[in-house]
């Protein structure tokens, strides 16, 4: 099994000693590791070019276009079994390199879209879609705040789980480092660093197992499927929503704390799962039908229409 560790944040600082411990002790338990640094990668935001899609609709393979340091990365991820991912956040959220990285890789690894694609390829005796695609791949995040008060770092993991939604890795824990700045160096720390190596040591030992049969490192949070705090009301009475997820439950409060109760059929279609993934997959498909319509109905007038906005522009620059 192979165990990659990914540092976003500077060399040497907090980020590369806490993913440095998780992934030791991954190696102890058994895996082949490797450890990758970005801070000097560049990489790109994604420019909605849509080449990546229409390669694999064309028979080819998912490819982006943009020759950054993006592409050694998406090789590294792809071929690892497990991911440790160590991301600094300095204001509130976690740095946008990573953004840059899941806005590029997420929507264009989207499992869903890649097994219709795949299932139509077998049919038709055409080149198979890269097999890395469909292996199970493993994930453990860390954030990495300076702030003493938790909540200046609050948007850390919720983001960082981003990472491997539209892939379907399975998020086996997660630690939120923050109070780093009073600590001044995680090896000042014994107890938090055990905690660190423990997370390495789960998934390492997590890698292999089904899914459903992964246990949780860390806090339990308040959805039962990423772990994470938010919760967003529906607008239906006291039905609430993981924004992440997308999966609804009902809330109460019972002796002074709040619960939440999610029913089964709601976790089974959680965004990180594949029939998750397939309910989007064919509102998508079904979305085009209602644009090729609209576009059909204002053939006439969508130029008039458009040109105000296009020959709007008091301070563009190329």
């Amino acid at each position: 099994m192979k165990v990659l560790a990914i540092s976003m944040g500077r060399k040497n600082h907090n980020c590369d000693i806490i993913a440095k411990q998780a992934l030791m002790a991954a190696e102890k338990a058994g895996a082949d590791v490797k450890f990758v640094n970005t801070m000097n990668m560049e990489i790109s935001h994604c420019r909605g070019c849509g080449a990546c899609s229409a390669s694999r609709d064309r028979g080819g393979q998912i490819r982006c276009v943009l020759k950054d340091d993006y592409l050694a990365l998406e090789k590294e991820v792809l071929d690892a079994d497990g991911i440790i991912l160590a991301v600094p956040v300095y204001s509130i959220a976690p740095t946008g390199q990573l953004v840059n990285f899941f806005g590029r890789f997420g929507a264009a690894h989207d499992l869903a879209s890649a097994t219709v694609e795949q299932e139509k390829r077998i049919s038709e005796g055409k080149e198979l879609l890269d097999e890395r695609l469909f292996r199970k791949h493993y994930v453990a995040f860390i954030s990495v705040g300076g702030a003493k008060t938790e909540n200046w770092t609050s948007m850390g993991l919720p983001n960082m789980y981003m990472f491997g939604m539209s892939t379907v890795m399975k998020t086996v824990g997660q630690i939120n480092a923050y109070d780093m700045g009073r600590r001044t160096s995680p090896v000042f720390d014994p107890a938090f660093m055990e905690n660190i190596a423990g997370l390495g040591k789960h998934l390492a030992e997590s890698i292999g197992k089904e899914y459903s049969d992964v246990t949780w490192y860390g806090e339990p949070g308040i959805c039962p499927v990423c772990h994470n705090k938010l919760l967003s009301p529906t607008g239906n009475g006291t039905e609430v929503e993981c924004p992440l997820c997308g999966i609804c439950g009902e809330l109460s409060v019972e002796n002074g704390q709040i619960s939440v109760r999610f029913p089964e059929k709601q976790k089974l279609r959680a965004r990180n799962t594949l029939r998750g993934l397939y309910e989007h997959h064919y509102e998508l498909h079904d979305m085009m039908e209602i644009v090729q319509k609209n576009i059909a109905a204002h053939k006439d007038d969508m130029g008039e229409l458009l040109a105000p906005y296009f020959s709007y522009a008091p301070d563009y620059r190329e």
